[in-house]
């Protein structure tokens, strides 16, 4: 196979006990530049037709089509509060973006690039994964003034494999703190399991069970330098908060499960007509 491990026993142990590890200096300044140069062209070159509002307050939006179709396409997603009260822009959609998914990873040669790199194979051999596959990849904007809260919540409660596997994996594209919104988590939280499930059913997305209600006080800050990768366990209790500032908080969202030894569930909101391209066999 010839990949490589390039995690270290420390990190691996660090990862098992509190859920993440965060990995500095995981991309150059220019490959983190040419992912956000390329992100422009796409913006640029979206006409800003076909697209849906995106928000982890409200599941309305899993009801649309085009966030399903979003999970085999480049797919744009506003934010919330991106509308005025006459429905235009408040702001050029550049500004208004919430994010870009689902398939960046397969669909355009410089993220498919980074997604399928020796690097990020090599995260995952160290964390045991036989087969893994990405299976949806974001490019979130966080933009500055509008971009929206996301609320606490674990990966694996929308990717779903029995047993689970599910693995996030969080790019800075640029330097994210306190101020714009950097990413928060609860330490050791992946050790009390699965609180919750989003499935898909006929009439659109629900919740098994009502939302946890977390304390405050329980989550830690990750601020971290642009090019640094925070890795999410799929259990891991994590959220972010309102954009205020006047700086945005670019990141590439990753996020990858086994497919060997699980099954995908026919439930989960994310049903793809081909199979995955696993990133190694083992």
């Amino acid at each position: 196979m010839g990949i490589v491990g390039n995690l270290s026993s420390e990190q691996i142990e660090f990862f098992n006990s509190n859920g993440y590890i965060v990995i500095e200096s995981f991309t150059s300044q220019e490959e983190t530049k040419e992912m956000r140069d390329r992100m422009a062209v796409l913006l640029k070159e979206f006409d800003g037709g076909s697209s849906s509002i995106f928000s982890t307050k409200d599941h309305q939006q899993l009801k649309d089509d085009y966030f399903y179709k979003s999970a085999e396409n480049i797919s744009f997603f506003f934010e919330e509060k991106a509308y005025g009260e006459d429905g235009r822009l408040r702001q050029p959609k550049e500004l208004s973006i919430n994010k870009v998914g689902h398939a960046l990873h397969e669909l355009d040669p410089v993220f498919r690039k980074f997604c399928f790199s020796e690097k990020i194979k090599g995260v995952f051999l160290s964390l045991g994964y036989k087969r893994p596959a990405v299976i949806q990849s974001m490019y979130i904007f966080k933009q500055p003034g509008i971009g929206g809260e996301v609320v606490p919540h674990q990966d694996n409660t929308f990717l779903y494999t029995d047993p689970p596997t599910c693995t996030g994996l969080w790019l800075a594209l640029e330097d994210a703190t306190i101020t714009n919104g950097c990413l928060w988590a609860i330490p050791g939280s992946q050790k009390d399991g699965l609180k919750r499930r989003m499935t898909r059913g006929e009439s659109g997305t629900y919740f098994d069970n009502p939302s946890s209600v977390y304390d405050q006080k329980d989550f830690v800050s990750l601020e971290v330098k642009s090019g640094s990768l925070v890795v999410l366990h799929g259990n891991l209790v994590h959220q972010s908060f309102e954009n205020s500032s006047s700086q945005s908080r670019h990141a590439l969202s990753l996020h990858v499960v086994d497919t060997e030894g699980c099954t995908w569930s026919k439930d989960n909101w994310l049903q793809r007509k081909t199979e995955p391209e696993p990133l190694y066999a083992s």
